[in-house]
């Protein structure tokens, strides 16, 4: 099997687990509070997440503990699934670590209210389509 195959694999297998660990530890946060109407559980996913993706930054692309299966498997896989929100975070502290403050800065504002738009447009469109 050749390393793409293998990369693709390590996604996959990661990807699952990444959604199911998203699923239950999202139900298990709202079930802690179960008269909360703030999303709770999906902002627990998202900080674990990008504490994750941090400690695995530096343990496997800066220290080289690992290979880029590994990489595939945990970072791109299952915190891939589990939330897109660590890699954004992850991209985004880069930007600011390499001195790009102002590139930062325009990522983080396109991509929160571009995204929070996208969702109410969908919404809307598919709305008025139904």
């Amino acid at each position: 099997m050749s390393i793409l195959h293998l990369e693709i694999v390590a996604v996959a297998v990661g990807g699952a687990i990444g959604a199911v660990v998203r699923l239950l530890l999202n139900q298990w946060v709202t079930g802690l509070m179960p008269d909360s109407r703030f999303p709770l559980g999906i902002l627990s996913v998202n900080v674990i997440g990008c504490f994750a993706i941090g400690v695995l930054f530096v343990l496997i692309v800066e220290r080289g503990i690992g290979n880029e299966l590994w990489r595939s498997l945990l970072m791109v896989g299952l915190l891939g699934s589990l939330t897109t929100f660590s890699t954004f975070s992850l991209q985004l502290v880069s930007l600011i670590e390499s001195g790009e403050a102002l590139k930062a800065a325009a990522y983080l504002v396109a991509s929160v209210v571009l995204s929070v738009l996208a969702t109410g447009i969908g919404i809307a469109g598919t709305r008025q389509l139904l």
